[in-house]
């Protein structure tokens, strides 16, 4: 009996220090939580941190070699989508009048070459370009030869049957021959555009180099684009202390 008594003294004992310190405890735990800052206090002192933050030189080189890629995204590298929109869109509208014409000269093609089929009795639509040039230039396959045997150009007479033709008319023969111009014109005036893409992409990197060596420029203290000179000392062990004189580029 005097043994189970002693056991519950002990035992209350030792629960009355826990349950004191159960308030303190939620006391200090209050207090460490109002002292962490919130979320709110968080994202303020990674903004001021993000605003501290030295801006980056550009690469005028990267800037360059992105706008012969596509042009406009060397300046939007450099400054923004506001820079590079413009050789963007530019690029755009030459790619959308480059597959125009294409798909227009193409069409023109075709329709002549049926047309060559229907009055000229022309059997393929598919031979090479100069075999239309000869028909728009010959009434029949006969005077063309002819025109070959008298210049000694055997190699290049018509002998199959796929190379065999004769105009109905003159003046049909003269159709065909107006439409094939016509054709090889618009596949002419393709190919400009293709070398306006080229003055595109030209110029798009100019001018994303310039915007990246005046972006450099600007964050430099006097405008150089160069960093700022600055002493740099190291120890060299006994023999004394090394002092350099440097600047960054």
């Amino acid at each position: 009996m005097y043994k189970v008594i002693v056991f519950a003294l002990l035992a209350g004992a030792a629960v009355v220090p826990v349950r004191a310190q159960d308030p303190l405890s939620g006391s200090l735990q209050r207090d460490l939580t109002a002292a962490q800052p919130g979320q709110a206090g968080l994202r303020q002192a990674a903004a001021v941190f993000d605003d501290a933050a030295p801006a980056q030189k550009k690469s005028a080189g990267l800037a360059a070699v992105y706008s012969l890629v596509l042009p406009g995204a060397g300046e939007t590298y450099v400054s923004g989508i506001e820079a590079g929109k413009y050789p963007l869109i530019a690029e755009g509208a030459l790619w959308l009048t480059w597959g125009t014409m294409e798909y227009y000269g193409r069409w023109l093609q075709d329709d002549a070459r049926r047309f060559a089929v229907v009055h000229a009795g022309v059997a393929t639509t598919t031979a090479d370009d100069l075999f239309y040039v000869n028909v728009s230039n010959f009434s029949n396959t006969y005077d063309y030869n002819d025109k070959k045997l008298r210049d000694r150009s055997p190699d290049l007479l018509y002998s199959s049957p796929e190379t065999v033709w004769q105009w109905d008319s003159d003046a049909n023969r003269q159709q065909f021959r107006e439409q094939r111009i016509s054709s090889e014109r618009v596949y002419n005036n393709a190919r400009f555009v293709i070398g306006g893409m080229l003055v595109n992409r030209i110029v798009s990197a100019i001018n994303a180099a310039r915007l990246a060596r005046q972006f450099n420029r600007a964050l430099s203290p006097d405008g150089s684009g160069l960093g700022a000179w600055h002493l740099e000392s190291s120890m060299l062990g006994r023999d004394g202390v090394q002092v350099a004189l440097v600047r960054t580029f």
